[in-house]
């Protein structure tokens, strides 16, 4: 366990004040208004003593950058496939080892479910593609 120090704090209140997974760029901005002098390489340093000590999750979706979160209970994800922000599902559709073929074994499950958030809906933001393009 590493010791805790402000920059560590300031890691750990940001992830807990606003509560879904975060970039390490949004996670550097917000961290900074409580330790401003903080770096990006003062994030990915305490985020890997954070996940070491199981106190921060890695949240990984395909083609994208990593995002971090508190440790919490079970979960899943939503993609706004316009701002791109993830945020928590507190719920589980339950038991999808009923889904598995004959004779294999279930040991984990990630699901994130896609589409817009209501502020990207209500405002009419299309999705973009990969090269930015609205779609």
């Amino acid at each position: 366990m590493e010791r805790s120090t402000k920059q560590r704090a300031a890691i750990q209140d940001a992830l807990t004040r606003l509560g879904r997974p975060l970039l390490p760029q949004e996670l550097l901005t917000e961290a900074q208004k409580t330790v401003p002098n903080l770096s990006l390489a003062t994030i990915y340093r305490n985020i890997k003593g954070l996940i070491s000590d199981g106190v921060v999750d890695v949240v990984s979706l395909p083609g994208e950058t990593d995002r971090y979160e508190m440790h919490k209970h079970h979960h899943h994800h939503f993609h706004c496939n316009s701002c791109h922000q993830v945020t928590d599902i507190d719920a589980c559709p339950g038991d999808l080892a009923s889904l598995m073929p004959s004779g294999y074994l279930l040991e984990a499950h990630e699901l994130t479910l896609y589409g817009r958030c209501p502020d990207c809906a209500s405002a009419g933001v299309r999705p973009q593609d990969k090269a930015g393009r609205s779609t």
